[in-house]
């Protein structure tokens, strides 16, 4: 039997699309063993991955992945109008195999999610790793804890300078990639690969769908918004490398950017930390007693209430339907990895400080 041009193209698709399914299936029943997925995948395909992308995309002083989006997305409305105007002459035939085309084009970028970086969603947690299972805690522990963070904001605060404050990005950046560096050299769990940050091409957008910075699992590369206030972005820039560390979960790269930071000697850098974790950890005291939230609120610095009223003007003034929009994309986004919380993982952060602060502090 001899098919046309056309019919083998369907053919081909068709087969495609069935062998990418297969494939994208059998990957999501590996993510049902975790510890094969540490040792097989995090512990040494990912490894590889590192290896290999970091030296040579660290090399280009500009994102790749953000290259990659424009371009993406650049080529879908491209394909979009081409559909329409097919649709508009009645050529179904030719739209049906250019929607194949698409559905291939979708399914390989999943199978690409996962295999470059995604699959560091189903290893074991990092509770596990770093035998922090224990985060149990009672509201008068975590009252403790949050004052002994206000204490450490406050105190790091007033020994920022004029001079910290006033760095340039580069420096600011180059301060968060020594520190992940010297953390990787002393902990294996914190083990990083050539780490590097870099400002995205897409910070306007960033700022209107609200978000301080991403990585991009394409590329392997972390990128940051440069134009939100300067003692947010050395935590930023310490969060998402450690998603290049393979912390997949927002409330474990939360967890070790932290770590990360307040094992640096730069201030800027401990203070951007403590300033993170202390509006953390006062919404999750403030919903368990508004009264100990009330008192520990007046304990808050004067410049520390100063920034906090910064960073909220800041993302105020960028405030709009898009950043809604975007937060509900993502809570689903988080919720399909592995991530049950969506949005409210970002939040559990303060579990595993509490179960930190439990194993070497709280008696």
């Amino acid at each position: 039997m001899r098919y046309n041009p056309a019919t083998k193209i369907l053919l081909k698709r068709i087969a495609a699309i069935l062998l990418l399914t297969l494939a994208v299936f059998m990957l999501m029943q590996w993510a049902n063993y975790p510890s094969s997925v540490e040792r097989y995948y995090s512990g040494g395909f990912y490894i590889f991955i590192c290896s290999v992308f970091h030296p040579v995309l660290n090399l280009f002083p500009f994102s790749i992945g953000d290259v990659l989006y424009i371009a993406v997305i650049a080529y879908l409305i491209y394909k979009m109008v081409g559909l329409f105007k097919l649709l508009f002459k009645k050529q179904f035939k030719i739209i049906g195999m250019q929607l194949l085309g698409l559905v291939i084009g979708v399914e390989v970028g999943i199978l690409a999610f996962y295999l470059f970086w995604g699959m560091n969603y189903f290893r074991p947690s990092a509770a596990e790793r770093l035998n922090l299972r224990d985060t149990s805690f009672t509201t008068a522990d975590l009252r403790a804890v949050t004052k002994l963070l206000i204490d450490s904001a406050n105190i790091t605060r007033a020994r920022v300078t004029h001079a910290d404050m006033a760095q340039t990005n580069s420096t600011i950046y180059q301060t968060a990639v020594q520190a992940v560096k010297s953390l990787s050299t002393d902990s294996v769990s914190f083990r990083s690969y050539h780490p590097d940050i870099k400002p995205s091409l897409l910070t306007f957008l960033l700022n209107y769908i609200g978000t301080s910075g991403y990585y991009n699992p394409f590329t392997s590369e972390a990128q940051i918004n440069y134009q939100m206030p300067v003692f947010n972005r050395p935590f930023v820039a310490c969060h998402e490398m450690s998603h290049q560390m393979g912390y997949g979960a927002e409330d474990e790269a939360d967890f070790a950017g932290f770590i990360v930071a307040v094992n640096s000697r730069d201030r800027l850098l401990r203070y951007s930390a403590y300033h993170l974790a202390v509006s953390e950890f006062m919404y999750s005291l403030g919903r368990r007693d508004t009264i100990a939230y009330k008192e520990l609120k007046a304990g808050i610095s004067k410049n520390v209430r100063h920034d906090f009223k910064i960073e909220h003007d800041y993302w105020l003034s960028y405030q709009n339907k898009l950043s809604a929009i975007s937060s509900v994309f993502y809570d689903n986004f988080l919720k399909a990895n592995n991530q049950p919380g969506g949005l409210e993982t970002y939040n559990r952060m303060v579990l595993l400080v509490m179960a930190l602060e439990r194993k070497y502090w709280v008696n």
